[in-house]
């Protein structure tokens, strides 16, 4: 009998598939560990981003990904997700988070977020700016950026993913 770790509920599972995104091994304490594959850091789908990967254990990175004329570079696994744009802070959330359907367009983002508990994101966007957030359709107020640009949100995540708005004001 074998028993495979389902990375989707974070439990043991007799027999199960291993995900298609990557290998398992097991620690010399029988702990299951999924490996990353790098080509499912970051991809594209469509014409938008997703990246991140909150089940990993261990740090994985992808550099040098290009999507419409800009280098992207992700580093992400259970503790932090970090996306740069030409070397400079795009997004980053603590814990890690796997994001789907990134969208920028410099009036607003767009994307899913996806994590194992509740998670603190914070974005780089115009520096002094008053920005309307939305979590899952739902205006949650305004903020305003700090001198560097920076604008915090915390969301409550579990096995449900949410969508996150945030638009110029």
């Amino acid at each position: 009998m074998t028993w495979k770790r389902d990375f989707t509920f974070g439990v043991y599972v007799q027999g199960g598939a291993e995900p298609m995104d990557g290998h398992i091994s097991a620690d010399r304490y029988g702990r299951f560990n999924k490996m990353a594959s790098e080509d499912n850091l970051i991809f594209v789908s469509g014409s938008k981003l997703n990246f991140g990967d909150y089940s990993l254990a261990n740090k994985a990175k992808k550099p040098d990904f290009e999507f419409k004329g800009d280098i992207y570079k992700v580093k992400t696994y259970r503790d932090i997700t970090k996306l740069e744009k030409n070397e400079l802070f795009v997004y980053e959330s603590v814990p890690g988070t796997k994001v789907t359907g990134f969208y920028e367009d410099g009036s607003e983002i767009i994307f899913q977020v996806e994590g194992y508990e509740d998670t603190q994101i914070t974005l780089e966007l115009e520096a002094e700016t008053e920005y309307i957030v939305f979590i899952d359709d739902a205006n949650i107020g305004s903020m305003k950026t700090n001198l560097g640009g920076k604008l915090v949100i915390s969301v409550e995540l579990g096995l449900e993913s949410r969508k996150i708005r945030v638009v110029k004001a």
